[in-house]
C-alpha cells in the first residue's frame, strides 16, 4: 500500500452555537474601490496624454475643417488580394488655414438617386507618395500640410453601398490634429 500524502493540519474553528450564523467575512471593499478608481484615473489619463491635440470625432465639423479644401477628387476600385473590391478617392487636400495640420479625419456621405443617405463612413486621410512604381499610403504625420499648401491624399474604402449614385460623396472634416 502506498503510504496516504500528508495533509496540512486544519486551524480548529470555535463551533457556532444552534440557530447563530458563523460571522461573514468582509472583503476589504474600501482599498479595492480605491484602486479601481486610481486606475480608472491613471488610463484616462494615459488617453488624454495620447491624443496630442486631436478633438474627439463626433460626426459634428471641425471649425478648422472650413480651411480644408478637397479638389480634383478622382474614384477608381481594385480587387484586393482576398477578392474583393477596394474604392480609392483620390484627390489634392489644401490647407488654407494658418496651421500646419499632421492629421485629419472626414465623415462620407453616400446617396442614392433619391438623394437619400445610403452609407457614412469616417476615415482618417492618408498622403498618397508616388515615390516608387506603386503609390505608397503615408500617415499625415510623417508629411504634414503646412498652411498655404497642398498634398495630394487617399481614402480607402473596403465596401461602398450598391445603392450608391455614383455622385462624390459629401465630405465633412470631423477632426483635425495640429503640429
Amino acid at each position: 500500500m502506498s503510504p496516504e500524502p500528508e495533509r496540512s493540519p486544519q486551524p480548529e474553528r470555535d463551533p457556532v452555537p444552534l440557530g447563530q450564523q458563523e460571522p461573514e467575512r468582509s472583503m476589504p471593499w474600501v482599498p479595492m474601490a480605491i484602486g479601481a478608481a486610481l486606475l480608472a484615473l491613471v488610463i484616462g489619463g494615459v488617453i488624454l496624454l495620447s491624443r496630442s491635440g486631436e478633438q474627439a470625432a463626433t460626426g459634428q465639423a471641425h471649425p478648422y475643417g472650413a480651411n480644408l479644401r478637397f479638389t480634383d477628387l478622382k474614384v477608381s476600385a481594385s480587387e484586393n488580394f482576398v477578392g474583393g473590391n477596394v474604392t480609392y478617392l483620390d484627390g489634392v487636400l489644401t490647407n488654407a488655414g494658418d496651421r500646419t495640420v499632421n492629421a485629419v479625419s472626414v465623415e462620407l456621405t453616400f446617396r442614392n438617386t433619391l438623394n437619400e443617405v445610403v452609407q457614412k463612413e469616417t476615415l482618417r486621410v492618408m498622403a498618397l507618395s508616388q515615390s516608387g512604381p506603386y503609390p505608397d499610403l503615408i500617415d499625415l504625420r510623417s508629411a504634414p500640410i503646412a498652411p498655404g499648401k497642398s498634398r495630394t491624399v487617399r481614402l480607402t474604402l473596403d465596401h461602398i453601398s450598391a445603392d450608391w449614385n455614383r455622385v462624390a460623396p459629401d465630405i465633412k472634416v470631423t477632426n483635425v490634429s495640429f503640429q
